[in-house]
């Protein structure tokens, strides 16, 4: 009998180490602030803190030396070095140096999962140019 129930003990924690440290590889912060860097010698540059809400993500925008008093913003796939184009989540865009919006039903951890990053377009007539990009990272 002791036998038995040494064997069911040495079992049970076999299933249940891996399972614990899964669940501490896995937990993602429950919110991050990165650097968005100038580019195309735009001098542009800011901060994007990413905070979970629930099941929703708040994003915030603060931007220094703004070239547009209007300017579109994306979360896309990739990173600044190589972004994929088509944005995943598009963000509200910046006006007075700032954006703030809640995107529904995204964690960060997916986000993290997988390279992402906020792009920063120039204005609206010319998005093309991109003037300020932050990788999505802890």
């Amino acid at each position: 009998m002791k036998r038995l129930l040494l064997i069911a003990s040495v079992a049970a924690l076999c299933g249940a180490l891996p399972a614990i440290v899964l669940a501490q590889m896995t937990t993602a912060p429950s919110h991050v602030t990165i650097s968005l860097e100038s580019q195309n010698d735009s001098g542009e540059t800011g901060t994007a803190t990413l905070q979970q809400s629930g099941n929703d993500l708040l994003v915030t925008l603060r931007v220094n030396n703004p070239t547009a008093a209007i300017q579109p913003v994306h979360i896309h796939k990739g990173t600044c070095a190589k972004l994929d184009p088509k944005p995943e989540y598009p963000l509200p865009p910046v006006t007075d140096r700032r954006s703030t919006t809640k995107i529904k039903n995204l964690t960060l951890a997916s986000l993290l999962a997988t390279p992402h990053a906020i792009n920063i377009h120039k204005s609206p007539k010319e998005a093309a140019i991109y003037v300020s990009c932050g990788n999505i990272k802890t």
